[in-house]
């Protein structure tokens, strides 16, 4: 049975705003919208094997993460915010938004953050590479994938509406406009 309210996955490098996306997106979005931040989840939740002391990050356990993550899918009205996105069967997402932003600015956000330099220059060199965005395009159908510049505050207020103006057209295209 489809979805009731759309699936959206907000993914992209480390840096590029999709929480803040998220955040907004909830706020603005014509209908109820649940923003899971996923990488707090697998924390929260402990969905993790351990903890990587040199990358200082957890290493997921995906199939616990994907057990915990089904029925919130499948009531639908959900944006998935995580910088990967290739765990998620295909089935899931009716939106993949996938956040782009110029490596120096990136470099910049990151260092904000504290990031240790070679946690800055791996997420740099995965935006370089579009690791994101070709992960995004080989594991969903090409109608579904969008890549969105995310570089200012009208870049991230323009993405909104966007993705607002399509969530209206699936309600249309799902019989439930008002």
């Amino acid at each position: 049975m489809p979805n009731p309210s759309p699936v959206i996955v907000l993914t992209g490098t480390p840096g590029t705003g999709k929480s803040t996306h998220a955040q907004l997106l909830v706020n603005e979005s014509p209908i109820p919208l649940r923003h899971i931040n996923v990488g707090d989840w697998v924390k929260e939740k402990g969905l993790y094997e351990d903890f990587d002391e040199e990358w200082q990050s957890y290493t997921v356990d995906e199939d616990k993460l994907l057990d915990e993550l089904e029925p919130v899918v499948a009531e639908g009205g959900v944006i998935l915010d995580w910088h990967t996105c290739e765990i998620f069967p295909e089935r899931w997402p009716d939106l993949v938004v996938v956040l782009r932003c110029d490596h120096t600015m990136l470099w910049e956000r990151l260092e904000k953050r504290g990031y240790h330099l070679k946690k800055i220059q791996e997420n740099n060199q995965a935006e370089i590479m579009e690791v994101v965005a070709e992960e995004a395009r080989s594991s969903y159908p090409p109608e579904i994938v969008v890549e969105l510049k995310s570089e200012s505050t009208e870049d991230m207020e323009a993405n909104v509406a966007r993705i607002v103006e399509w969530i209206n057209a699936w309600r249309r295209d799902h019989g439930q406009e008002n």
